[in-house]
């Protein structure tokens, strides 16, 4: 049984997050959001993160993204996309990152749209915020290369025009503004197409108070994958949607999984969703991970006592007993539980729980898990 100090460490990892560790400074005192985070994405993967509310899952979101509010302090850790540490970029330096290499999308897509500049302009305005990049990309590999590589799907006739034209333009050549806007056009309306929006030609005009949830989320999405991002972080997407429009959603991300070269992180705290969608699953805990295996091996075999009350928690339609519920609640983080945050809550819990923090280990070959009852 391994102790992980480094858990999770992998070479075919986008994303590795190492003992982060974030405070928040309020006039109450220092809540202390993350304790010592470690978690790892691996390339092409859907990773989920849950947990109930509180437990720090957006916090993690937007340490990554480098969103967090001034009143929010990394005390330690590193946070490494394909091996830089984002944590030590300039703002400037992070806004790029922001642009090209990680997206996010939040659960209220009518709070993060601007209401008053319609849709394609707001797409288009991601595919030009750099634009001397843009341009390079489209002269370089040529219209139909690149759209390619957005979609993997046949061009339509006018993408097929415009890629023979510009195919004829060398890479020194100079495109004016006009001309890079109209190409951003034609992709954003690929963008649309991509993620199902009916009529994305009329949608592409519409403004955000014309449409409804589901098509909002639709909208963001397609503004996330303009970037054409490594790392895609979901943070409750599927929130406020209704069920029918939630499963038309997560069968989208999924499909975009095949298509798109990005890896995810789905913030969720619904289980079903982790079941249906993710690849491996990381369990969350007071600004903790308490446990990560791939889902199958979560489901049938968890370990974490965290864990266990989740599952459990879960109404089944076979099923006629009692529902359980975990005793207690999410503790206080202004004066967080010494040792294991669980243990207050905690059926098992022992005289060594409330004085040592668990590190993870490495119980079985993939599945990890903090708890002193696996050893530490």
């Amino acid at each position: 049984m391994a102790v992980m100090s480094r858990a999770l460490v992998t070479k075919d990892a986008v994303l590795e997050v190492k003992d982060l560790r974030v405070d928040f400074h309020t006039y109450a005192g220092d809540v202390k959001a993350l304790n010592g985070v470690e978690l790892t994405v691996k390339r092409g993967e859907i990773l989920g993160l849950v947990g109930e509310s509180g437990c720090g899952k957006s916090v993690t979101a937007l340490s990554i993204a480098g969103l967090l509010p001034q009143n929010a302090e990394v005390v330690s850790g590193a946070i490494l996309l394909e091996g830089r540490d984002l944590l030590r970029l300039t703002k400037e330096e992070m806004r790029l990152a922001r642009l090209g290499e990680i997206a996010i999308v939040f659960q209220d897509p009518a709070t993060y749209l601007n209401p008053v500049i319609n849709i394609g302009a707001q797409i288009t305005e991601i595919l030009t915020s750099d634009r001397r990049r843009f341009q390079v990309e489209l002269v370089s590999a040529g219209l139909k290369d690149f759209e390619g590589r957005v979609q993997g799907k046949p061009l339509s006739p006018a993408l097929e025009k415009e890629g023979r034209r510009l195919r004829s333009i060398t890479p020194s050549s100079r495109m004016r503004r006009g001309e890079v806007k109209r190409l951003a056009k034609l992709l954003a309306l690929s963008y649309l197409r991509m993620v199902k929006l009916p009529d994305a030609a009329r949608v592409f005009k519409m403004y955000p108070f014309e449409l409804s949830g589901g098509m909002r989320q639709r909208a963001i999405i397609a503004m996330a994958l303009a970037r054409r991002p490594k790392l895609l972080l979901a943070d409750e997407i599927t929130t406020a949607l209704d069920v029918t429009v939630q499963a038309q959603i997560l069968r989208l991300l999924k499909e975009l999984k095949e298509k798109i070269d990005a890896s995810v992180v789905l913030i969720t705290h619904d289980l079903a969703v982790v079941a249906e969608l993710c690849d491996r699953a990381a369990v969350m805990y007071a600004g903790n991970i308490v446990e990560v295996a791939e889902v199958k091996e979560l489901f049938a075999n968890p370990l974490h006592p965290y864990t266990k009350g989740l599952l459990e928690a879960i109404p089944r339609p076979d099923s006629r007993s009692e529902l359980k519920s975990i005793a207690g609640s999410v503790p206080d983080l202004l004066f967080p539980p010494t040792g294991c945050r669980f243990h207050p809550r905690c059926p098992f819990a022992f005289d060594r729980c409330p004085k040592v923090a668990p590190p993870l280990v490495e119980v079985s070959p993939g599945h990890l898990v903090a708890c002193l009852l696996y050893g530490g």
